[in-house]
Order: C-alpha cells, then sequence, then structure tokens
C-alpha cells in the first residue's frame, strides 16, 4: 500500500501560488523533468483557479489506485477509503468526517450535479489520473455539499502513457472486461474508457453467508474526454459519462423466513397459495434499475495574470425499482413498483486574478436548476384501525408527484500573503436555494490561516459557515392520506418539509515532517448546526430520502502517519468522530411516535456514525514488481431504537501481488495481478437492518480472490 504523504507547497513571490495543508497519498518523488507542453500548461493554470486555501487536501495518484486492493479495478468508494477521516457503509456509501452524505463531485474542476442517492458507483476508477479529497475550511468558491470536495483529474490523451485492455474476474463470479485509449492529434486531445461488470454480490449480503441469493449486477459505464486547444491560452473540453446498472434485491431468511423469530406477517392474497414451494422468500425476484449521464463543457482562457473558465453542465439520472407482485404482498403486504428521475442543468463561472504581488482575487458564480419526479403504482390490502389485514385484494393505488430546486450561489475571496511563511484566505459567498418546498438564502463568510514556522512544520485554523440544502425529494401530505388505511400507510401524518442545513465550522490542525522519509499529520474539527440534514432508507427500494434534526454536533480529530525508503512504503491511519443530534423536524411521517418523542427529548448519535476507524498497509515497488498488504478496521455504526446500540467492530486484510512482462509481444507490455480481499474471511456485519433510518441488515464481502491480466500498447 502507497503511504499517506504530506507536502506543502511553499508560497514564492511575485507568483502566486495557494498555501493548502496538503497531504498527498502517495510518498513524493523526486522531481522529473519539466513537460513542456500546451496542456500542462493550462491543467497548471486551472489549478490556480481551484486552490485548497487553506483546507485539508488529501490527494491520491495512480500509485495509490495500484495498491489499493482490485487496483484500477477497485470501487470509486474503496480508493476514498484509505483516506482519515472516511468510514465506510452499507451500499459502497462512505461518510467524511461524520457527515451522511454532503460530498460534492467535480470533474476537472467542474461541479458534477448531485445525482439519486442509489447504490451504483458511478465514478470509474479507471478514468481518474488522481483525486483529492478536500475537507475542513473550504474557501468560498466552494458551496452547498460542504462535507468535502472530491476533485476528480481524469486522464487526457497527453498524461496516458500506453493505451490498455484489461480483463479482470474471480470470486463471486465476478467478470470485468474494459478498454481505455486515448492519445493526441494535432489541437485535439482524446481520452476514452469503456467497461462491463457481471458479478454475485452486487449490494451487500443481508446474510452472513458467503453467497447472497438473488444478488446479480451487469453495470456498464462508459466515459469520453475530448479537448480542443483554440490557441496556447485557451481551450475547450468536453466530458461526457454514461452508466446503466441492473441490480437484484437479495434475499434474506431474516426477513422472510416463516420459521426465522425475526419474521413477523405473512398476507393473504386473493388467488395464490403462500405455503406453495414457488413462493418461498429465496424465490423473491425485486430489482432495481440505475442510470446516470452527465455531459460538461467548459471553455478555459489564460493570461498573465487572469485565469477563467466557464462551464455549462447537464445531468440525468434514474432509479427504476421493480417488485415481484405476488411475493411481496405475501411477505410484506406492499408491492410498489417506482420510478424515481432528476434532470439538472446548470452554468459555472470562476476566475483568478492577481491584482497586486501578495494578492490573488478569486470570484465566480453558480446556477442551477433541478426536475424531481417519483412516479409509483402501489398494491396495498386495505386494513382497519388495529392494523389488521381486512381484505385479500390488494388496492391499486397510482401516485405521480415531483419537486423543483434552484440553487444560485455567488463568491468573492482573496488570497493574502501577509510575509513568505503566513497566508490568510478570507472570503464571503451568498447561496440561495429555492424549491417547490421552501425558500431560504444565507450570507457565509470564510477565513483560514496558514502558517509555515520552519521546513518541516505546518500549521492552519480556520472558520466556516456553510449552507447545505436538503435534496428535492419532499413527498406530499396528498401522498400520505393517498395510503391511509392500508397497509402502506405511514406511521404518522406529521410530514414537515426538509430546511437547509445551516452550521458553523471550525479547524485546525498541524503537519510535522519528522525526517526527509517520515511525516505525521494531526487535524481537529467540530460543528454546530441547526436543520442538520441525514439521509435515509425507508423501503425496500434502495432510493435514500433526506430528512432533518433541529439540532446538531459533530466534532473530531484525524491522525495520519507515512514513511518511505527506496521501494518500501508504510502508512497508518485513525479517526474519531462523535455525533449528537436532537429532534426530528422534518420528514416525521417515516418514523414511529415513540421514536420520534424520545429523539425530542433526548440527544442521539447518528446512525453513520463511524467512531473509529483506522487504516494501515505496506508497499514493496519496484520497475517491474510491486507486493502490499492492507488493513482496514472500523466500529462504531449505529443501531436499535433511536440509534442507542452499536454495530460490531471489524477488521479486514487484504494482501495483493503484480508483474509487469515488457515488450511481450510485439512490444507491448503484460500486467498479471492478484488480489485476496477480506484474507482472513472476516464475517462481519455492516448493520443489522435497525436504527433510524435504517431498512435492511448488510454484511461484508466475505474472502474473494481475484485475478486481472493488462495488456498496454
Amino acid at each position: 500500500m502507497a503511504v499517506l504523504g504530506t507536502a506543502l507547497a511553499a508560497p514564492t513571490l511575485p507568483e502566486t501560488k495557494p498555501q493548502t495543508v496538503k497531504k498527498t497519498i502517495s510518498p513524493e518523488k523526486a522531481s522529473a523533468p519539466e513537460r513542456i507542453s500546451v496542456t500542462g500548461h493550462l491543467n497548471h493554470e486551472r489549478a490556480r483557479i481551484f486552490p485548497g486555501l487553506g483546507a485539508v487536501d488529501y490527494t491520491i495518484d495512480q500509485r495509490q489506485i495500484t495498491t489499493t486492493p482490485g487496483g484500477q479495478n477497485a470501487a470509486f468508494s474503496q480508493i476514498l477509503l484509505r483516506v482519515p477521516g472516511v468510514v465506510l457503509d452499507s451500499y459502497g456509501e462512505v461518510h467524511v468526517r461524520g457527515e451522511h452524505g454532503g460530498l460534492t463531485y467535480r470533474v476537472n474542476g467542474v461541479l458534477l450535479p448531485e445525482g439519486l442517492n442509489g447504490f451504483g458507483q458511478e465514478l470509474d476508477t479507471r478514468i481518474i489520473q488522481s483525486v483529492d479529497l478536500l475537507t475542513g475550511i473550504l474557501p468560498a468558491q466552494f458551496g452547498f455539499r460542504t462535507a468535502g470536495v472530491v476533485d476528480v483529474t481524469t486522464k487526457t490523451g497527453d498524461s496516458l502513457k500506453h493505451n490498455q485492455v484489461s480483463l479482470y474476474g474471480g470470486s463471486y463470479n465476478t467478470f470485468v472486461p474494459s478498454v481505455q485509449f486515448g492519445g493526441q492529434h494535432g489541437k485535439l486531445d482524446y481520452f476514452t474508457t469503456l467497461s462491463f461488470t457481471r458479478n454475485n454480490i452486487g449490494i451487500e449480503n443481508p446474510s452472513n453467508t458467503f453467497r447472497a441469493i438473488h444478488d446479480v449486477t451487469e453495470q456498464e459505464k462508459a466515459f469520453a474526454y475530448l479537448s480542443y486547444h483554440l490557441d496556447d491560452t485557451s481551450r475547450i473540453t468536453l466530458l461526457t459519462s454514461a452508466s446503466y446498472a441492473d441490480f437484484q434485491i437479495p434475499n434474506s431468511f431474516k426477513t422472510f423466513d416463516t420459521t426465522s423469530p425475526d419474521y413477523t406477517t405473512l398476507y393473504n392474497v386473493a388467488g395464490v397459495n403462500p405455503h406453495d414451494p414457488s413462493m418461498n422468500w429465496a424465490n423473491l425476484n425485486d430489482s432495481q434499475t440505475e442510470q446516470n449521464y452527465y455531459a460538461v463543457l467548459s471553455y478555459q482562457r489564460t493570461t498573465e495574470k487572469l485565469n477563467l473558465q466557464v462551464s455549462p453542465y447537464f445531468r440525468y439520472g434514474r432509479i427504476d425499482y421493480t417488485p415481484d407482485r405476488d411475493r411481496d404482498l405475501i411477505y410484506q403486504g406492499v408491492s410498489e413498483h417506482e420510478v424515481n428521475d432528476f434532470t439538472t442543468g446548470g452554468m459555472q463561472a470562476d476566475l483568478s486574478y492577481d491584482i497586486a504581488p501578495h494578492h490573488t482575487l478569486r470570484a465566480g458564480l453558480l446556477g442551477q436548476y433541478t426536475s424531481e419526479r417519483l412516479d409509483t403504482d402501489t398494491l396495498a390490502f386495505p386494513v382497519d384501525d388495529a392494523g389488521n389485514q381486512t381484505s385479500d385484494i390488494a388496492k391499486r393505488m397510482i401516485d405521480n408527484t415531483g419537486n423543483w430546486s434552484v440553487e444560485a450561489g455567488a463568491y468573492i475571496q482573496d488570497e493574502y500573503k501577509i510575509t513568505h511563511n503566513l497566508t490568510f484566505n478570507y472570503g464571503i459567498r451568498y447561496d440561495r436555494f429555492a424549491s417547490s418546498f421552501d425558500d431560504e438564502g444565507q450570507l457565509s463568510p470564510r477565513a483560514n490561516m496558514v502558517w509555515k514556522p520552519g521546513r518541516t512544520t505546518t500549521l492552519h485554523l480556520g472558520y466556516s459557515r456553510y449552507f447545505a440544502p436538503p435534496s428535492p425529494q419532499y413527498v406530499y401530505p396528498s401522498t400520505l392520506a393517498r395510503f391511509s388505511g392500508t397497509t402502506n400507510a405511514a406511521a404518522n401524518t406529521i410530514d414537515d418539509a426538509t430546511k437547509v442545513e445551516k452550521s458553523h465550522y471550525v479547524d485546525g490542525g498541524i503537519l510535522q515532517r519528522i525526517t526527509p522519509n517520515f511525516q505525521i499529520t494531526l487535524d481537529a474539527y467540530a460543528k454546530w448546526a441547526h436543520d442538520l440534514t441525514d439521509l435515509g432508507q425507508f423501503g425496500r427500494a434502495v432510493i435514500l430520502a433526506p430528512f432533518s434534526y433541529k439540532r446538531g454536533r459533530v466534532y473530531g480529530a484525524e491522525f495520519g502517519s507515512s514513511w518511505r525508503h527506496g521501494p518500501w512504503s508504510l502508512f497508518g491511519n485513525f479517526s474519531y468522530v462523535k455525533t449528537s443530534a436532537r429532534d426530528i423536524n422534518s420528514a416525521q411521517y417515516q418514523f414511529d411516535l415513540a421514536e420520534l418523542a424520545y429523539i425530542r427529548n433526548h440527544a442521539i448519535q447518528l446512525d453513520h456514525q463511524g467512531e473509529f476507524t483506522a487504516t494501515a498497509g505496506a508497499s514493496w515497488t519496484t520497475k517491474h514488481d510491486m507486493a502490499y498488504i492492507d488493513f482496514v478496521y472500523g466500529y462504531g455504526l449505529r443501531s436499535g431504537f433511536a440509534n442507542l446500540e452499536k454495530e460490531p467492530q471489524y477488521d479486514v486484510f487484504n494482501i495483493g501481488y503484480q508483474h509487469t512482462f515488457t515488450k511481450v509481444p510485439v512490444g507491448h507490455d503484460i500486467k498479471i495481478r492478484a488480489d485476496v480481499m477480506n484474507l482472513f474471511d472476516k464475517r462481519y456485519q455492516l448493520r443489522n437492518g435497525s436504527g433510524v433510518g435504517i431498512y435492511q441488515a448488510q454484511y461484508g464481502q466475505r474472502r474473494g480472490t481475484f485475478f486481472s491480466v493488462v495488456s498496454e500498447f
């Protein structure tokens, strides 16, 4: 495993370079000869528009990706998991610093509009040249989703050393062919990747068995990058992405077996014998399809003092949940076909201008419109006041609703180099959120001080005011009324709309280089929020919906260390986070009245609080060989009534080896790789199916062995 390195670019004058608490995942390498190219020049200037400006910045490069289990075939969430403060959850979700979601995704500095909260991993690791995770005190140009910024720099034809054809497979009937190619033709620079994935563990197993029942997935992904240089100072870039994924919803005896102690209800369905062997719970055939498409067009221009980027973008996402009519009615009393889609269009413009030798001004604006649609076709049984089924003939109810939202923001900020080793970054932004269910705005100051008292020490301290709108997924009272008196009735009829989360955030830390090869980092943070936003799954369809708490608090600390000598690299990270929230004040109909009353009068911990997490690893890398060992530890996700219980701790080891055969055949390079994930076959539970906003039990992946062959040409 590559090292979690830490580096700070020291300021030089008069050229303006941002001071950022930058912690590179891979260790620093000796300086390579500078490559003179228009592409490299424009990429550097784009980085000046979007600096970290005092935020904690973890950079993941190709070396780190290579030494992550699975390499370029790893899920994007697994890449992020090796960063301090990141917690793994079900459905491939990651939580950063105690936040459920709230991550902003950017591709080459351009916002990727928020999609639906399903479980498909839309971003493909194969497209990544490097990725930065910015957390802490974000500068003023970052708004709305502020738990962190995942900024992906894609591969380009200029950066691509070889075209690749790859075949990856192994346990769980995994089969993943892929291809990536690119190059330069005159002023045109291009890169494309295509992949197909099939396996028998598309979603986490709801049981601790080796193989899940009914869990096949097939996924197709495509990505294209095209950049045309108008001249030496400007270019137009087009990014397009498409993903289509089919998932079977896994079945669990804990939920549906009539002999299980967890089993409670069996419904009578007209014309269906529930004891017919074909109606067994193991034959349930629920499925979900996810589609995501986006396109980003960017114009970039740079002059001696001015750097400008303007980017219109578009995104469409769709989740289609298809039930198994009769079996769902037997075991759940409800069969619901759901189609949920998002369409977003927007424009982003950013610039930086060197107004004085010690000052760099940055400003920009963003506006986007989102349309959300939720269409449901539901079968449910009539019930009496006590909830008892009164008829074996299901009632059909069609409900088609929608929401809209407008998000707009503008900012201005100044990077002031007070001395050669002290930088003050300060700014202000105004955000507005208007929707079919809410209308709010806020003026948010940001300030951060970065001080480097010596060559080996860097300290930072800052404050931010954040404004984080919810996704437009409000369910109207008319919908709740439609299902009243049926097996699909809400727990209650309280239905306040989710409001914008507004918070105060402070962060401070130190980076200390003990020796040229060994360094440590320590960072602490705290957040106080009004209308704290959370997400939950409230039905068998995997569509996460927002709700909020009236008050919330999050605080924690992160530690990182790294060492490198010759071909050897070592790293170790540890994180602690504590959360507290009180009084659910939106979407209350999703919760029992007893739980609502308890949370109104008691502060509880959030379900996604991964209280303790640790990652560590060692790797050995030479020109032709790479070997690694990798370790992940987690403890503290909550469960039970009002999140009063904890899930058990887990620790997972992974190992891998890769060898490169050069110039065979006909000048090709061939890479052969093997990975063993969960080496000791640890059985560990992520979720037991209980907790605030938790629907289904889920276990981590059991031991798997995977192989890949890559041909580079």
